[in-house]
This record gives structure tokens, C-alpha cells and sequence, in this order.
């Protein structure tokens, strides 16, 4: 008797615990809205390459015209000192923007690993082509970081006919 007293209380246990859990997961309770989801319906996958046109384009409005994306969606930014690029004015710019387009983040990360290795690319014709003590591009994003004391006008000149039609790696000429 005592058996099946604790046999039919934990299938009443077990029926409640069906029925609450089928309750709260009824079709007539909304889910959370969130970003993309096309009022309730499936969310679109992102598009990488709408998302680094909407960078670039805001981007554009911020006055950093010189960042454009090539017909291969990559994204390239004037170095710092030059006529189209101001580090003073990049920074907010870039801030703004990452804030506006938050799926840039998503989409610079799954890039990194090609950009790394397409600034390898560059600097071994570098190296090969006249620029033997061109430095190592940064591991994580593929960015060249040449110090200003020993960057060299003329070799970076000389390599372009080689090296130009490369994808060009992001640079940054320090103090």
C-alpha cells in the first residue's frame, strides 16, 4: 500500500511538472524581440559583406573617406599622417561606427586569419623585392607595425611594382 502511495505521488509530481513546463512553453507566449528577427520570423543569416559596406559607409560619413572595400569586400584604411587618413580623427570615427554596425566586430574576426595571411604574402615579396628588414605582420589582426625611425621611403617604393597588385596589408608607421 505504501508503495503505491509514493508510486502514484510521483507520478502526480510528474504530471504537475509536464503541465507547467507545457504551459510555459505555450505557442500563445511571445518571445523576446531582438535584432533581426523579422517580427517573429526566422532571422536572415548575416551578410559579411552588407555589413562591412554599412561600416564603410558610415564610416564615410564620418569624414574617413579614405577607408574603402575592394571588390573582394576587404576593407583597407589609409595609414595615420597621410592626406586621406588622420589617427586623430580615425579613432571616433572607428568608435562610432562599431557602435552603429555591431556585426563588424563579428565579421573583422572571421577575417583576421586570411588577412594574416595575405600580409604575410606581402611582406615576403617585400622582403624578396628590396625591403629585407621589413617587419613581421601583428599575428592576430595582420596589421604591419613599421617604427617611423627605420621605415624607408624609398624601398617601400621601390617594392610597389612587385608588390603592389598584392592585397595591401593595414600599416601603422609609429613615432
Amino acid at each position: 500500500m505504501r508503495t503505491e502511495t509514493t508510486v502514484r505521488a510521483v507520478l502526480a509530481a510528474t504530471a504537475v511538472a509536464v503541465a507547467l513546463a507545457v504551459g510555459g512553453c505555450s505557442s500563445q507566449d511571445q518571445a523576446p524581440r531582438v535584432a533581426g528577427d523579422r517580427n517573429g520570423g526566422r532571422s536572415a543569416p548575416q551578410d559579411d559583406d552588407a555589413v562591412r559596406k554599412a561600416w564603410v559607409d558610415c564610416m564615410h560619413q564620418q569624414g574617413q573617406t579614405g577607408v574603402q572595400q575592394d571588390k573582394d569586400g576587404n576593407i583597407t584604411v589609409p595609414a595615420a599622417g597621410t592626406d586621406s587618413g588622420s589617427a586623430g580623427d580615425y579613432e571616433p570615427a572607428a568608435k562610432t561606427c562599431d557602435a552603429k554596425v555591431p556585426g563588424i566586430h563579428q565579421v573583422k574576426q572571421k577575417n583576421n586569419e586570411r588577412f594574416v595571411e595575405m600580409a604575410r604574402a606581402f611582406v615576403a615579396c617585400a622582403r624578396k623585392n628590396g625591403y629585407p628588414d621589413l617587419p613581421d605582420p601583428d599575428p592576430k589582426n595582420g596589421i604591419l607595425e613599421i617604427p617611423g625611425a627605420s621605415f624607408d621611403a624609398a624601398k617601400w617604393d621601390a617594392i610597389q611594382p612587385a608588390c603592389g597588385k598584392l592585397p595591401m596589408p593595414g600599416y601603422h608607421l609609429g613615432q
